[in-house]
């Protein structure tokens, strides 16, 4: 009786230990670094960090060209303009 119960806090113990190292990291090194390859390429790709805080005009363009440039770019969305051409070279569409 006294191997029975042995043998079944053994197991008890051995499976408590295997399910406690499952919950470990295995990658502590990668998991101390995770996301930095992101933030360093947004921040490479990113002109002026301190845009924010800049509270001076923007120059370069007036008023007017501004607004037409605004214009156009919200009607780019309800007409798009063509991006490419069908070009036939010999021949007809239809096949003959």
């Amino acid at each position: 009786m006294t191997y029975r119960f042995f043998n079944l806090r053994l197991a008890a113990v051995l499976t408590g230990a295997a399910l406690a190292t499952a919950c470990a990291s295995s990658t502590p090194v990668a998991d101390a670094s995770f996301g930095d390859a992101v933030r360093s390429a947004r921040m490479a790709q990113t002109l002026y960090p301190n845009a924010p805080a800049n509270r001076n005009t923007v120059l370069g363009i007036d008023g007017k060209a501004g607004a037409a440039a605004q214009e156009r770019y919200q009607d780019s969305f309800k007409a798009p303009p063509k991006t490419f051409e069908v070009i036939n070279i010999g021949g007809s569409l239809n096949g003959n």
